[in-house]
């Protein structure tokens, strides 16, 4: 039975895949990967960032689609003919004034696009022996948060650097998001420090799942992704875990262990509003 038939559980498919420099040689290994891999029971697939594009900058203008271009409406036929919800991953997508934003949608399970989220905080950092990157030599924050409506719930949406904000995080969640999907590339620096660590929080301070997505690490590139796609629960609990390489993972999320966690452990509503607060800006 699909867990679709249900709306407390969802069983969760995250793709750690590669990326070619040829566009359409990424999107039809794909779907083969996916064809090889999808079950009866899948409802819900997470790609990761940048899926369809090599993560470096130069690449990012060449790659640029627009709205409702070539690697959105494969998006839409995969929904389609598996008929599951997809969280997209993100991809280059070029404006009417030339303006590049890193961008993630998510699908229905018609192939509907319900949610679309341009990347707000751009991955601008320059580690002292480590790593080096400025997204916004090229591309454009967007500045909208991104929660949506499916059969199970609301849920928030947002990429990779954004989650680094705790602020983004809780304003989901006051939105009524109960699961985050997050596609990311860490990397080697950052990577063994925080992707853990930044999942676990998320969740535990907020009583939601988070799901980051990553693109599998290619030595050959100029920037190594550190993989280890992530599926954490309410509790902060590791749920599902890979490693570098390329690959993929199941995971049976349970919704009712939301609304569970937040009465054993009501700390959002023991939050102290009388003497602070988060204003979202409209």
């Amino acid at each position: 039975m699909k867990f679709t038939e249900r709306n407390d559980f969802m069983q969760l498919l995250q793709l750690q895949t590669k990326v070619f420099a040829d566009k359409a040689q990424t999107l039809s290994y794909l779907e083969k990967f996916i064809d090889d891999v999808i079950t009866a029971q899948t409802d819900f697939i997470a790609l990761p960032e940048m899926f369809c594009c090599p993560y470096e900058n130069k690449f990012f203008p060449l790659y640029a689609e627009k709205h409702g271009g070539a690697v959105y409406q494969f998006c839409r036929h995969l929904a389609q003919k598996h008929r599951v919800y997809i969280s997209a991953g993100s991809l280059p997508e070029i404006n009417e004034r030339g303006e590049i934003f890193n961008t993630a949608y998510v699908f229905d399970d018609s192939g509907r696009e319900i949610a679309r989220h341009a990347k707000m905080h751009l991955f601008d950092i320059d580690i002292a022996g480590g790593q080096y990157f400025k997204e916004s030599d090229t591309l454009t924050a967007g500045n909208e948060i991104t929660v949506f409506d499916t059969k199970w719930g609301k849920m928030g949406l947002c990429i990779c650097y954004d989650f680094r904000f705790p602020e983004l995080a809780r304003l989901m969640t006051d939105r009524g998001a109960q699961i985050i999907f997050i596609p990311a590339a860490f990397n080697d620096t950052t990577g063994p420090l925080h992707w853990e660590l930044m999942f676990r929080s998320r969740a535990v301070d907020n009583q939601v799942f988070t799901v980051g997505t990553a693109p599998a690490c290619d030595k050959s590139a100029s920037y190594h992704s550190w993989g280890h796609s992530i599926a954490v629960s309410p509790w902060g609990k590791i749920l599902n875990q890979l490693d570098r390489q390329e690959g993929y993972q199941f995971t049976a999320i349970d919704f009712a262990e939301v609304a569970a966690v937040r009465r054993q452990l009501p700390l959002l509503r023991h939050r102290r509003l009388d003497i602070y607060n988060l204003t979202e800006i409209k």
